[in-house]
Parts: structure tokens; sequence; C-alpha cells
């Protein structure tokens, strides 16, 4: 007798339930020739995450609240249709026709939910051939930026970007740093980094440092993705960073833009970019050059900066693009400090013979094709050949450094190539229409790594005095990868979609060569010396799997959470390294563990954009640096850093981005307009306490700040914009035994800091003028302790400084 109770008590619940949000819009998308439902077109609800998708008819139904609206039909070869409604109840019949679009086949991204109101957005689900559903993103609108970016000030550019830690390790910004989650932030290695969606890595998995950093004022965006990123782009635990070039304006066949920065320590740079626009070809070339003295003694640099794109759009399908980069660069570096000196004089140096050179050529075809309405595909295909030179004395800071001597000498070859082949098709399965990705990647590269002895002398002659029989090293690193991937975005519902996905990783790393193998005592004299031929070969293949989980509510708000493992292969920099303040484990393992995030996201009613989630990062066979104590060499001690895998660890914590306009929020059309935003990352860090190596059990897992702030306040009137950025760290240890302080300054702790910095432009027609002090209140801190080049030993961040920019754009 219940039964029937408990069935009309359901029935009851469903039918207030829908009654709740029965209102919204509904009807039909049309193509304006045949007058036929176009099937698969999409509606958007603009600045929202809130779509449809027609179905066979060309129906479409999407729930709303009451309110007003701007509503987009999108269809790929279709002009876009915006419809402003005003819903007030019930349900509003809105009909679309479609006129066929006579321009470029590159797919139109992001039509609904990009904002202009915050220079932070995130991916849709789908983008081109690629699925960012479920997946912790975030986007940063470049042109919306208060900076310096003629520098690539990466604590201004990614200051929205929670839970990233940057190393400042030049004045021009010639080196990216970053890294999160207890990731080492050297050279951004611990990223799959792109351009344009190609790696520019000088090896992604033998030797996966960036050398090269793409200038931002040649920008228009950056793709942020996190470790689930490792599905699609790579087994690495950081994720993926995409750099995209600007491209040509619309309908405009020539645009010049220039931009000329004058700043502190000598700092000049010129940007200028020639871009264009027509029916079937548009182009996009800049050339950058800037220069600087650098915040201390003994520091300066030279960049030059080349590129090049040329698009085609090739019949109603294909669209094919050409693409070239060339780089290259000479550093003075000062060298590094030991604690007390840092404490005497933060500019000082002593070293003054150290240089850095680079140079970085990058070839890449791109290739988009529409196979028909559901079907489109993706070919990218890249090459690098590069060079890295490094010159000077690497040895301890306390030790002295005589003109007379010879220094040491490291010279790196890269020559790679690589293809990816992705495709993505969308189908019907219950009564949805789902998304399936996949993909193929191919990648073979080689480095010739030598080390030597170089000149004497100041100047920056990068020749080897023995070039035939090199005194420290000479490897070749040959290195292949083949990978296939797939991810399936399944729609449940209008709401709730499920995203499963698999990656197959196949990776050989190989070296072969020699190395001489030298100790001495603290006295300077030879205990043994020897030279050893090596030949290894590691071949290993894995399969990755993860799984994420959308939730999109009716309020235009987002619940995700995603698992998803990773993997990273030893590579010859972790085996081989000629450096007498580190030692290298002869027998190192690979990395595993997996990400997972859990969080909550929206851009609300454009008052309010915000990402808040939960992550835990397990971390396998983590490799690291202990510090070691070694006095059984004729009766004299050293200490040394001796790189291995110092155990397992455990990384969790809460990443936070909120940003509220406060003028939008108690006025819809504000003439002054105030935001503040808070990035905020609480995180720990922990060695496992069942560790083999009991010196780490429990300590803190280096390069982990427990707490990592930037918060800041913008102010928009008219053309003119400011932004006032507090940022703040806590300390953080430099290696896993958690020591406090060394006398060489290579390990030990990176003190709290906190950076003020204010920036401002104003625009006036073609005419754009910026401004800005950086560390406005003069701090002396550091954000890295460098075993290498550029130290070794602290390598502090620049005091207060100013930069002036006047951007022309004819």
């Amino acid at each position: 007798m219940r039964k029937p109770n408990i069935y009309i008590v359901i029935l009851l619940i469903s039918a207030f339930t829908n009654s709740l949000f029965a209102q919204g819009i509904r009807g039909v998308v049309e193509d304006s020739e045949s007058e036929k439902g176009i099937e698969l077109a999409e509606i958007f609800v603009l600045d929202s995450n809130q779509k449809a998708v027609t179905d066979g008819n060309g129906n479409y139904k999407l729930n709303l609240p009451e309110g007003k609206y701007k509503i987009a039909a999108f269809y790929l070869g279709r002009q876009s249709e915006i419809k402003e409604i005003e819903l007030h109840g019930n349900w509003e019949t809105i009909n679309f026709t479609l006129k066929p679009l006579l321009e470029t086949l590159e797919e139109v991204k992001t039509i609904g939910k990009k904002s202009k109101v915050f220079n932070i957005t995130r991916l849709n689900p789908v983008e081109g051939t690629l699925i960012y559903e479920a997946k912790k993103n975030e986007v940063i609108a470049v042109d919306q930026i208060n900076g310096n970016l003629a520098t690539n000030n990466a604590r201004q550019v990614f200051a929205k970007v929670p839970g990233l830690n940057i190393w400042e390790s030049d004045g021009g910004g010639l080196q990216l740093g970053i890294g999160g989650r207890g990731l080492n932030p050297n050279r951004t290695s611990n990223f799959n980094t792109r351009q344009n969606g190609y790696d520019i890595s000088a090896d992604p998995l033998g030797y996966p440092e960036s050398y090269y950093t793409p200038p931002v004022e040649a920008l228009s965006k950056i793709e942020v993705v996190r470790g689930a990123a490792s599905l699609q782009y790579g087994s690495q635990f950081g994720g993926m960073i995409n750099f995209l070039f600007k491209k040509a304006p619309e309908g405009k066949p020539v645009q010049f833009h220039t931009r000329n920065t004058a700043g502190s320590f000598g700092l000049l740079s010129s940007y200028n970019s020639l871009s264009g626009n027509t029916e079937k070809l548009d182009y996009f070339v800049f050339y950058q050059r800037k220069q600087g003295d650098g915040f201390r003694d003994n520091e300066s640099f030279e960049s030059n900066t080349l590129f090049a794109d040329v698009n085609f759009d090739i019949g109603d399908k294909l669209y094919l693009c050409f693409e070239f980069t060339h780089m290259d660069y000479l550093a003075q570096q000062a060298g590094g400090l030991t604690d007390n000196l840092f404490e005497q004089d933060p500019r000082q140096s002593v070293r003054e013979r150290n240089w850095f050179g680079i140079e970085w050529n990058i070839p890449a075809i791109i290739l988009d094709y529409r196979i028909n309405d559901r079907t489109k595909l993706n070919w990218k295909t890249f090459g690098l050949v590069g060079s890295r030179k490094a010159l000077g004395n690497l040895e301890r800071v306390t030790q002295a450094d005589f003109p007379e001597e010879e220094r040491n000498l490291l010279w790196d070859d890269y020559e790679n190539l690589g293809s990816e082949l992705r495709l993505l098709h969308r189908y019907d399965f219950m009564g949805q229409i789902q998304a399936l990705a996949v993909g193929a990647r191919y990648f073979r590269g080689n480095t010739q790594q030598r080390q030597g002895l170089g000149p004497a002398g100041f100047d920056a002659d990068f020749q080897y005095n023995n070039p035939a029989n090199l005194e420290d090293l000479s490897f070749s690193y040959p290195s292949e990868n083949v990978a296939l991937f797939a991810e399936n975005i399944i729609n449940v519902n209008n709401r709730l979609s499920i995203t499963p996905g698999l990656r197959w990783e196949y990776i050989s790393t190989n070296s072969t060569g020699y190395y001489r193998n030298m100790v001495e005592n603290l006295a300077g004299d030879i205990i043994f010396d020897t030279t050893i031929y090596e030949s290894k070969n590691l071949d290993r293949s894995f399969m990755l799997a993860g799984l994420g989980v959308s939730y999109k509510t009716p309020a235009d708000l987002e619940v995700y959470g995603n698992i998803s493992m990773n993997y990273r292969g030893i590579n010859f920099n972790d085996l081989r390294v000629n450096n007498t303040n580190i030692l290298v484990d002869p027998n190192l393992q690979d990395e595993s563990g997996y990400n997972a995030d859990l969080g909550f996201r929206g851009n609300y009613s454009d008052f309010l954009n915000f990402d808040w989630s939960l992550f835990y990062l397990a971390y396998n066979d983590r490799l690291g640096a202990l510090l070691r104590y070694d006095d059984a060499i004729d009766g004299f001690p050293r200490i040394y850093r001796y790189r291995t895998n110092v155990g397992n660890a455990a990384i969790a914590g809460i990443e936070s981005y909120t940003e509220m306009n406060w003028s939008k929020f108690l006025n819809p059309q504000p003439i002054h307009e105030i935001s503040t935003f808070l990035n905020a990352a609480f995180i720990r860090g922990r060695y496992a306490e069942d560790n083999m190596e009991s010196s780490i059990a429990g300590n803190k897992v280096e390069l982990v700040p427990d707490l990592n702030i930037k918060t800041g306040i913008n102010y928009n009137w008219k053309n003119f914009s400011s932004t006032l950025q507090f940022t703040y760290l806590s300390e953080q240890f430099t290696e896993a035994t958690n020591a406090k302080r060394t006398a060489t300054g290579v390990d030990g702790v990176i003190p709290s800091f906190h950076v003020l910095d204010l920036s401002a432009k104003y625009k006036y027609k073609f005419a754009q003028l910026e401004a800005g002090i950086n560390n406005l209140t003069n701090n002396y801190y550091f954000t890295r302790r460098a075993v290498g080049y550029p130290g070794p030993g602290i390598i502090p961040s620049a005091g207060r400084n100013f930069y002036v920019t006047l951007d022309l754009k004819f």
C-alpha cells in the first residue's frame, strides 16, 4: 500500500523541480539558402558557460532563469547571429537564420563566456580538436594586463593563476621559470611548454627545459592547463603552458604596430610587427630587440626575436599555416652569492667572466582540415635547431676567480623533429552530442653535449682550448617518443558530463660518450682522475589514464573534478653533469604519480569571476637533492649535493582565485570601474614517514611555500587603467634535508618575501602610453638558489625599477 504513495511523492518532487526551471528559450536554427534546420549548430549565452546544440532538425532548447541575455548561434562555415532577449518566465521562441560565411576556416573559438571584464577566462570544453572539459585551466588575455610586458614580467603576467612559484633569474625575462605544487620552476621544465600548440623546449622528454620564452608583447593569450593535461600533451606532472601569438586584424590588408620601452638599469626594448588580412591569406611578422645592464654588477643582456607566420585558406575545408621563429641572446651573468654576501649588498658580484648564449630556430607547419560538419583534423609538424653555450667559473662562490685561469665551457646542440596528428569527432549518443578526440605523436631528438676548458680572460669567447680532446665530457643523447591518446566527453545531459581518457607512451632515451671523473680535496689537490666511457639505452612504455566529471548549474557555475596519472622519465641532465657542487646517483629511477583536482568555478553576472579548488599530488620516487657530508677523501671534508630518488612525497592544498568588479556589482554600466582580485594558495608538502632515506622522512617538500598570495586592485576609467599588485610567498626549502643555511649559498631556505608593483596605461586613438614601478618599496629578496648557471648560490631579484612604453598602431 505504501508504494503508490512513494511514486506519487516522487512524481510531485519531479514536477516541482521541473517547474523551477520550466522557462528559457527554444527554437530552430535554419540555413538561409536551403531553409532547412542545421544539425549540431551551437547556441551560446554570451559571457557564460550556458550553451545548447541543435538536433537533427535544427531544434534546440535551453533552460534559463529570468533576466536579460545576449544569445548567439554559431555553425562552422556560417555567419554567427546574435540576438538580445529579456526573459520574464515561461518559454520564449528565438529562431536563427545563418548565412554562408565567405571567410577563413579557422575555428571560431569561445564565442561565449569570453568577457572583457576580467583578463582571466577559461577554455571551452572543446577547442578545435582539443578537449578541456573538467580540467583546471586558465586563459590569460595579454592585452588586458597592466605590467612590464617588454621584460616578460612573470609576476605580473601570471598574477591571477593560483599556486605558481616563479623564479626571477634575469632582468630581461629571457628565461621563464615557473613551477607549482612543489615542482621545480627551473626553466619551466615540469610543464609541457608550447607556442601555438607545438613544443618549444630543448627536448620535451630528454631535456625539457625552455631556454626560449615568446615575447609577451607578441602574444594574444596564454593558456595554462594543470596536471590533467598529461593525457593530451605528455606525461609530465605540471601540465601545459601554451603561448598563442597574435593574428592579423580582420579586414585590414596592412597594420603596423610598434612598442618602445625604456626603463631602469639601461633597459631598452623595441617591438615592431607587420600584419594583414585578405580573403584567402593573412600574415603576422614581428621583430623584438631588447638590451639592458641588469640590477647587479657584471650583469647585462641583449636579445633578438623574430617570428613570421603566413596562413592560407584553401577551398572551403582546408587551412594551412607556415611559421618560423628565431631567437638569440647573449647575457653576462653575475653569478651567485652566499647568504653573508647577499646581506652585505645584493647588487654585488664576485664573478665577472660568466657568459650565457642561446640560439633557437623553430620551423612549423600547421594544417586544419574539416572532413565534414562533425569531424575535424589538425596536423602539426615542427622542429628545432638550437644551441646553448655557457662559459665561466662554476666553482663555489667562496672560491676566488682569477682572470688568468681557464674557464669552463658547456655547449649543447639540439636537433629535433616532431609531429602530432589530432582528430575530433562529434556523434549522437543518449540523445546528446558527444565529442571524441584521438591523436598520435612522434618525436625524435638528438642532443650533443660537450664540456671542457675555454679561454681565460673576460670576453664572451665560446671556443674550446682543446676541441678534439675535451677535459670534462662529450656525449650524444638521441631520444625517441611515440604516443597515442584519446579522450571522450560523454554528455549525460545538458549539465552533467563525464570525460575518460587514455594515453599510451613509448620513450627511448640513450647516451653515448665519455666523462672525466676527477676529485679534489679542499686544498685543491687531485685525489684521483680518470676518464670513463659510457653507453646507455633506456626504453620504456606505459599507459596513463584519467577521468573528469563536470556539472554546470543553472546559474552558470561549474563543479568539476578530475584525476590523472603522471609520469616523468629521467633525462640526460638528470644522469650526467660535471659540477663540483653536485653528484648524481647512477641508479636513478623514473618518477610516477597522479594529480587530482576538485573545484568550483564560474563567472557570475560580469562582476564575479572565481575558481576555488582542492588538489592532491602524489609523487613517487621523487628526484631531489640531499645534502651530504664526506670526510673519507684524504682526510679532507667536503659538503655536496647528492641527486637521487629521495622518496615518495604527498602535496595537497587549496588553489583559489577570486576577482570582484565592485562597480558593476553596484551599477551594470559604471563610468569608473574598481575591481579587486585575490589569488591565494595554501599548500602542504611532506615526504612520507616511511621513506628509506631516514634523513628526509616527514620533512617538508622543497620549493613548496605554505602560503602563496598575489592580490591587487584595478581601476579603469574610459581609456585609463591601472593596477596595484601585492605578492607574498612564505619561506621554502631548496633541498629535501631542509637545511637552513650553508656556507656556499647553494642550499638553504628561501626566506619569505613580499613585493609591491604599480602600473598604468592610457590609450588615445592609435597611441597608448604605459608606465610602472616594480618593487615599489625596494625590498631586497631572492627567489632562487642556483646549483650551476647562473650561480651557484643566491640569485638576487631586482630592486625598485621603472619602465615607460609608447605603443603605436597604424
